[in-house]
């Protein structure tokens, strides 16, 4: 078998009902799909039943303990040659799984991933905050696009990796937040190769609120400080920008410049004024959220106690 598809999921029917419609609407069919319910009191169970006669799909409960330790879980039980991690909020456009077969027929990177957007149906919201976590004006890019990237990190939300590579690295460490990256990071320390593949790219949902938002780009932020301790070096410009922000914005009368750009930028790109006007509230949701967490985590020791409903996206 090719692929072991790896969904963790909590409290998230819907999600996975449309997830996995996504999946069955794919015409490539060598993978098995492990849904993992990580402790979950609204179960997705039989949302996952309705597909046994159209998918090879295994549905896993276990205890409540944090996406990284489900997809562990889910990973003893794969039987493919790569895992294909995803999060239970993004859609598979169609030729999703030829794209990744094409790259891998004239490559052969360890770990890879792709880029995420936003839908035509996302609502107006969901497209202002795909925004801000894509916009060079807010993250600098770097979550993925079609430009050059030197080194690669790919992120959980669209993963892919070598079963036997994800094994000698034992898999997520015990993280309740940017496991992810510092998955990634092992990768690549211990020489092993990652790729970005532009071409698979999938529909990201993430957060329908800003409240929501908030609390996930300020653990986010937290986190950043933890992949700093546990990979020096690590910490990039791009990173500071959040914190810097904030105390540039309160010394420094730019803001209506930086929200004109935004607003600007967005709306050609979403073609909808009402979306750019939305990107501004999401920009600085982001930036604020982000940079307190930064700040929160440089003084504090461990990043623990984050329960998971902050933590699934």
């Amino acid at each position: 078998m090719k692929y072991s598809v790896i969904i963790p999921v909590y409290n998230r029917p819907d999600e996975v009902s449309e997830l996995l419609a996504s999946i069955a609407a794919q015409p490539f069919r060598d993978f098995e799909i492990l849904i993992v319910e990580d402790g979950s009191h609204t179960k997705c169970e039989d949302v996952v039943n309705q597909y046994n006669d159209k998918l090879d799909i295994k549905y896993l409960y276990k205890e409540n303990g944090g996406p990284a330790m489900a997809r562990n879980y889910a990973t003893e039980r794969a039987e493919g040659d790569y895992l294909l991690i995803l999060d239970s909020d993004t859609v598979l456009p169609e030729g999703y799984f030829e794209a990744i077969e094409n790259y891998l027929a004239q490559n052969d990177p360890d770990a890879f991933g792709g880029p995420d957007r936003g839908g035509d149906d996302f609502t107006p919201v969901q497209k202002a905050i795909s925004y801000s976590m894509t916009s060079f004006f807010t993250t600098g890019g770097i979550r993925g696009g079609k430009r050059k990237i030197t080194r690669f990190f790919p992120r959980s939300f669209n993963m892919g990796v070598k079963r036997e590579v994800f094994n000698k690295l034992n898999g997520f460490a015990p993280m309740r937040f940017g496991e992810d990256v510092d998955f990634s990071m092992r990768v690549v320390e211990a020489g092993y190769t990652t790729a970005l593949i532009p071409d698979a790219w999938l529909y990201h949902k993430r957060r329908t609120d800003f409240r929501k938002f908030f609390r996930q780009v300020k653990n986010s932020g937290k986190a950043r400080i933890s992949l700093t301790r546990r990979h020096p070096g690590s910490l990039r410009l791009v990173h500071l920008f959040p914190p810097g922000f904030i105390i540039l914005s309160l010394i420094l009368p730019f803001d209506a410049l930086y929200a004109l750009l935004v607003f600007a930028d967005s709306s050609i790109k979403n073609k909808s004024p009402k979306v750019g006007l939305l990107s501004i509230a999401a920009a600085y949701t982001q930036l604020w959220g982000y940079g307190l967490g930064f700040v929160a985590g440089l003084f504090s020791k461990e990043q623990s106690n984050i329960d998971n409903d902050k933590f699934y996206r």
